[in-house]
This record gives C-alpha cells, structure tokens and sequence, in this order.
C-alpha cells in the first residue's frame, strides 16, 4: 500500500455506524468547501426494495438541489479519474455499498481494485470526501461473505485513514476529528 505517512491534503474520511450522521456531516464539509459538489451515490437501483427507494430520498431531499449527481456502483476509480476535480468537492457516498457491489471479486482481483482507488486519491489534485461505514464494532459475522465484507472495508478505511489529510468519526450524535485526537498506527502496523 501507500506509505502512511505520506498524505491527500484534499482527502477527508467520514467514517461511522449506520444511522450515525456521517452523510450528514460528509454534506456539511461539502457545503463548507465553498466548490461546485459532485456527489458520487454508489449504491444500485433495486426497484422492488421500497425500505432502500425511502433511504435514497430521504438523502436526496437533503442535499442541495445544485450538486451534481453520479451514480456509479461499480467504476468509482475510473470515474474519479475523470472528473475535474480541481474546482469541485467530490463527495462520495458509501465506501461499504461500492465494496458491496464489488464482492464477487477475488481476493488478488480486489487488492489490485483497492490499491488502485488509493492512488487515484492519493493523486487527485481536488477536494474528495468519502463515507464509510464502520462494520467491525459488533460480532463477526456467521457467514463468509460477511466476514469478507467487514475485513475489507475495516482495511480499506484504515488505508484511507493513513493518506487522508483529516478523519472524522461520526458517532453518538458527535463527531470527532480523529487526526487531532488520535495518533496514527505506524505503516508496518497497517499492512496486518
């Protein structure tokens, strides 16, 4: 992975549990930028699950009606690479669902995935805000794919973690800025 301590002056992780209010603060460090918004939604249309349909509106009545929006469940790299980012904040919402559409792949298939969205972070010369959820606080899950599912993204963020200029924990109804408050692990510990 990338040398952790090496960081994304632009890169902001916005990490917590379900229902935390990490969008919500994701959408206000957005607004505080002061840029032209693209927000990047990762999650698949599913038009027979109503519960996820209410989950969306309920996140697009919130967001400003200027931001631009991309929905990309797959191709988060590629897309990233693309876009101008120099005059935008890029916002990305959720690291957990992109994974989640991804986990079919292999493990050597999705190191190759991960190591390159952290290089395109790492390079990207805009603002990019991502949220993601933190999974590995409960028990470890029954089945396979869930315990592939927490590894991967407790790991992916914790990569993020060490390139990102700022990290924040969403949790309780506080948010804590973990780079002021914390102190980070060394490289050799985030390679486990």
């Amino acid at each position: 992975m990338l040398n952790s301590g090496s960081t994304s002056s632009n890169l902001i992780v916005v990490t917590g549990p379900s229902r935390s209010g990490k969008s919500e603060w994701a959408e206000t460090l957005a607004i505080q930028s002061q840029k032209q918004v693209i927000y990047i939604a990762t999650s698949q249309h599913d038009p027979t699950d109503e519960e996820w349909k209410m989950r969306i509106q309920k996140h697009q009545k919130r967001r400003p009606k200027n931001w631009k929006l991309l929905e990309i469940p797959i191709e988060l790299t590629a897309t990233l690479q693309k876009i101008s980012c120099q005059n935008n904040c890029i916002l990305v919402d959720s690291l957990g669902t992109w994974l989640a559409n991804l986990l079919d792949q292999d493990e050597t298939t999705w190191e190759n995935t991960q190591k390159q969205l952290l290089q395109t972070l790492h390079e990207i010369p805009g603002n990019v805000i991502l949220v993601a959820e933190e999974t590995g606080w409960g028990i470890v899950p029954a089945y396979p794919v869930g315990r592939t599912f927490r590894d991967r993204l407790g790991a992916l963020v914790r990569h993020l973690g060490a390139i990102a200029n700022r990290v924040y924990l969403v949790t309780g109804g506080y948010v804590l800025n973990l780079t002021e408050l914390g102190s980070p692990l060394n490289s050799e510990s985030s390679k486990t």
